[in-house]
């Protein structure tokens, strides 16, 4: 992994220093700690580590400012000794500041030095979970909130949807690595007007929600995945075009989130709801077997994001209103499909709790994550300096959170399997109208 990669760029760190909160974790470190077991973090010293850069940090600092004072002091001190006449004091004096100066580089060069390896550490903390999330190291102990759907009865000669879109030609997988490589399907036919009538199904139902739609860019530069928690954690993940040093967006969520960095949002313009459709790119390191088969996982695939920005009171409150967001949609689809409550060891590095959707892939026999909506609480906005000012005038943080409505390669995957007939495959009655007929094939 490339060094620069791994660390914050110079530009950012005084930015994002003090947005890190580092007085919580001197004021709380057993919780900090306990939190972070949770998720079963390894690297515990790192807390300890922390604070003791930031005692460093904190002398350093008093022995700079206790310096420049000096040398303030010192200074009129000479004006006052040369309007008196006393010449040889005044040079005596002007020798004390000029060492006191040579004193001072060293000590700013130190503490931009603890500063930086301050600001490095700090941010490979990941984000603290919430105490709604329940322990557990695997995807076994993921909790299931509640279920909905009916499992179909497929016909005896029913098919996986990998031989599915062959029988019918609405996927050629072979072209698409002849063109890119594994893992680029090239949707073709009846394929790519379901890709188009799910993307505008799933864009119009968030708008009629009271989401705003977005048309994101593509690429993001650093301090962008830097906000929202990419960096440093999924650099092996990502592509990354080194020659302008930007990466190719993994969701819609990356650039959405920073439309408002830097921005002091008026708190009656609170929640904001932000909708967009957009290919996202994963790399997806070491993925191989029957469990990527098909559109199981990709490299390149289709996803329509929602995205809210909240006052931190009533983020949790507005969690349960996405996740009830997304199920009314997948019922409206006919899938079966189940939510769980992840697991501490099962969470991303910048969520605070996430649930996620599966939905039954009928034909496999397995159940496929559709979709995960998450409450980052302050982590992202921290990073991003996302604030309002409330009714004291005092500013605060926003929370920010975000859901998949939906991820289309698993979604498409179900509707192929679940939906198979002696007829061929029939679609969903909401996607009629979008796709201009009640069957695929």
């Amino acid at each position: 992994m490339n060094v620069s990669h791994q660390q914050l760029p110079l530009t950012l760190q005084k930015k994002f220093y003090k947005m890190l909160q580092v007085a919580f974790i001197r004021n709380n470190k057993e919780e900090v700690k306990q939190r972070l077991a949770v998720k079963n973090f390894a690297e515990m010293g790192l807390v300890d580590e922390i604070l003791r850069l930031d005692e460093e940090r904190k002398k350093l600092q008093q022995e700079f400012d206790s310096t420049q004072a000096k040398i303030n002091s010192t200074s009129k001190e000479i004006g006052q000794l040369m309007a008196k006449g006393q010449k040889d004091d005044s040079e005596n004096k002007k020798l004390e500041v000029a060492l006191l100066k040579s004193l001072l580089q060293p000590i700013s060069d130190k503490l931009s030095a603890v500063e930086k390896q301050l600001q490095e550490t700090l941010v490979k903390l990941p984000n603290l979970p919430s105490e709604k999330v329940p322990p557990g190291k695997t995807p076994a102990e993921n909790i299931v909130v509640r279920a909905g759907g009916n499992e179909p009865k497929l016909p005896a000669n029913s098919l996986p949807h990998w031989d599915l879109i062959k029988k019918y030609d609405i996927v050629d997988f072979e072209t698409g690595a002849k063109i890119t490589g594994s893992g680029f399907p090239l949707y073709k036919g009846k394929g790519a007007k379901l890709q188009r009538a799910l993307i505008q199904y799933f864009l119009d139902f968030n708008t009629a929600a009271g989401y705003t739609e977005y048309l994101p860019p593509l690429m993001v530069n650093e301090a962008t995945a830097y906000g929202t928690g990419q960096l440093p954690d999924k650099e092996g993940q990502m592509y990354f075009m080194p020659a302008d040093n930007f990466y190719m967006i993994p969701t819609s969520e990356v650039p959405v989130t920073n439309i408002y960095r830097d921005v002091i949002v008026k708190e009656d313009e609170l929640p904001v709801r932000m909708t967009a459709y957009s290919p996202c790119f994963r790399r997806e390191a070491g993925s191989f077997g029957k469990d990527v088969r098909g559109l199981n996982r990709v490299h390149q695939f289709d996803k329509v994001e929602i995205v809210q920005l909240v006052h931190p009171e009533k983020s949790y409150e507005v969690l349960e209103d996405m996740v009830s967001h997304v199920e009314k949609l997948l019922n409206t689809l006919e899938l079966p499909y189940r939510i769980l409550k992840l697991c501490g060891g099962d969470m991303s590095f910048a969520s605070a709790l996430t649930y996620d959707f599966e939905v039954f892939s009928a034909a496999q026999q397995k159940w496929l994550e559709v979709s995960s909506v998450s409450n980052f609480e302050s982590f992202q906005t921290n990073r991003m300096k996302i604030r309002f000012k409330d009714s004291n005038g005092k500013m605060q943080l926003v929370h920010s959170l975000n859901g998949s409505s939906l991820a289309l390669p698993r979604i498409v995957a179900c509707l192929l399997e679940n939906n198979q007939t002696e007829n061929g495959i029939e679609l969903p009655l909401a996607l009629h109208k979008y796709f201009g007929d009640n069957k695929l094939c």
